[in-house]
């Protein structure tokens, strides 16, 4: 498997990527994203980066992330958003290889930490993270707003 940083003209089919794992997620009627969008924050404002992971030539997948930071650390950690690779490519290794590249990423950035979320159902998933020594922060509840929960906010 190739990983390579996305570029500004991988847009479409980082879109078409993030509307597969919507499906896969049952939340396809969640994904407002589209060309513009994602051209703008990721390339214009750089505030998240891509991969992009092939076979053959053929993209097979893609991981999203951007740097958090941690107060009790000192330090920038990793946040990998999303992680996606076709059904047809799963377990083949592909997916530890992107964590061990990411990994590199992000001691080579000096951060502190790598932290995603999953989803509860997700049971292959967690397998997979408990697999590579990952462990769940069950103590900790994740809340959210969102925009127009922002805007009624102020």
């Amino acid at each position: 498997m190739n990983i390579k940083q996305a570029q500004a003209e991988d847009v479409s089919i980082l879109l078409s990527l993030i509307q597969e794992l919507a499906d896969y997620e049952k939340l396809s009627n969640e994904v407002v994203a589209n060309e513009t969008l994602l051209q703008y924050w990721l390339f214009e404002q750089k505030r998240a980066e891509a991969l992009l992971l092939e076979v053959d030539d053929k993209v097979i997948g893609f991981a999203l992330y951007f740097h958090n930071f941690s107060t009790f650390l000192g330090k920038a950690g990793l946040y990998l958003e999303d992680l996606y690779i076709k059904p047809d490519y799963r377990h083949k290794g592909y997916g530890k290889q992107v964590f061990k590249h990411l990994a590199q990423l992000a001691l080579d950035r000096g951060c502190g930490r790598m932290e995603w979320s999953v989803l509860d159902w997700n049971a292959p998933s967690i397998q997979f993270y408990q697999s590579l020594g990952a462990k769940a922060m069950n103590e900790w509840t994740t809340y959210r707003l969102t925009e127009a929960e922002l805007k009624a906010l102020i």
